[in-house]
């Protein structure tokens, strides 16, 4: 039986559903010179789920392949998005071997589309690994990389009760003196994201570190603090 080509069913299958005036915009929208096929993000993952359904990988190591190939191989940006659809399948949730992968597509995808999309890939991989992925993390948070300083910063979006918070602030200090946009907002977004969980610790964070914060992360991470929020307004 001859093997499935799944990369080459997934590029099929998103090129039958360019749209040329919106992948012209999407282009348009997020600075790339990578074109885009103006593929929905809904309609990417449908094709990512029904190739790897038909397929059923038998190991980590054929699905790392397949991904490593689409993401390399790339033409148009949704296929980078399927790519790092692919890494979340349940065969490699917790695998330690997808760590160089998603180093990979941060530092070679370099925009916050494509590094945010494997935040929680990462996050999964700390709550499986706390010791290696800790070390990663902190090392990754002071890199010349600064999406491999944002990965590192946004490396707990979602973990609420689970969050390492020595982790959390140890990545975020480091780049506190950093006057870039994407780092700015990743720590106001951490810090937001953390204070539906824990809106003390914020607090505490933020009145500790709030000479050193931006006034955007300071603005995002203060955001959902129930006494910034503007009161309701009663209907008439």
């Amino acid at each position: 039986m001859q093997q499935r080509d799944v990369v080459q069913e997934v590029r099929h299958a998103l090129r039958a559903l360019a749209d040329p005036g919106r992948g012209a915009g999407a282009q348009a929208y997020l600075k790339s010179d990578m074109p885009s096929l103006g593929v929905r993000v809904p309609e990417v993952r449908r094709i990512v789920r029904q190739a790897a359904k038909e397929m059923r990988y038998s190991s980590p190591d054929e699905l790392r392949e397949d991904v490593l190939r689409l993401w390399r191989e790339a033409e148009y940006r949704e296929e980078w998005y399927a790519a790092i659809d692919m890494t979340g399948l349940r065969l490699v949730a917790t695998d330690l071997g997808m760590l160089p992968v998603y180093e990979e597509i941060i530092r070679t995808g370099a925009w916050w589309d494509l590094v945010d999309g494997v935040s929680h890939r990462i996050c999964a991989l700390l709550k499986a690994h706390r010791g290696t992925m800790t070390a990663t993390l902190l090392e990754w948070s002071t890199d010349p990389d600064l999406w491999i300083r944002r990965a590192s910063i946004t490396s707990q979006l979602g973990a609420k009760g689970a969050t390492d918070t020595a982790l959390l602030s140890a990545v975020i200090l480091p780049n506190l003196p950093d006057n870039d946009f994407f780092i700015r907002k990743a720590i106001g977004w951490a810090l937001r994201e953390y204070s539906a969980t824990d809106p003390d610790w914020v607090r505490e964070f933020v009145g500790d570190h709030k000479a050193s914060l931006s006034t955007l992360s300071l603005r995002e991470a203060i955001r959902n603090l129930p006494e910034h929020k503007p009161p309701k307004r009663d209907l008439p």
